[in-house]
């Protein structure tokens, strides 16, 4: 019989946030089906995420990190 290990499951995607020193800060509780979804979200939602004080967002599925990107303008 052919089964679906846990490692095979689609995990949900989601933020993590960070204020200025890297510390957690709360955000909107979302979750994703994909990358995709969560990067359109962020895309859309970065400029209020920011002024709140978030500097810093990373991207997780399930509980591995996929990678964190800054909210703070270039230099």
């Amino acid at each position: 019989m052919w089964g679906v290990t846990g490692r095979e499951q689609r995990m949900p995607w989601s933020w993590r946030y960070e204020g200025v020193n890297g510390q957690p800060v709360a955000g909107p509780v979302e979750t994703f089906s994909s990358q995709a979804d969560a990067e359109s979200w962020i895309g859309q939602a970065w400029r209020e995420l920011a002024a709140a004080g978030i500097t810093q967002v990373t991207l997780v599925e399930d509980d591995r990190v996929d990678y964190k990107m800054s909210l703070l303008p270039a230099e």
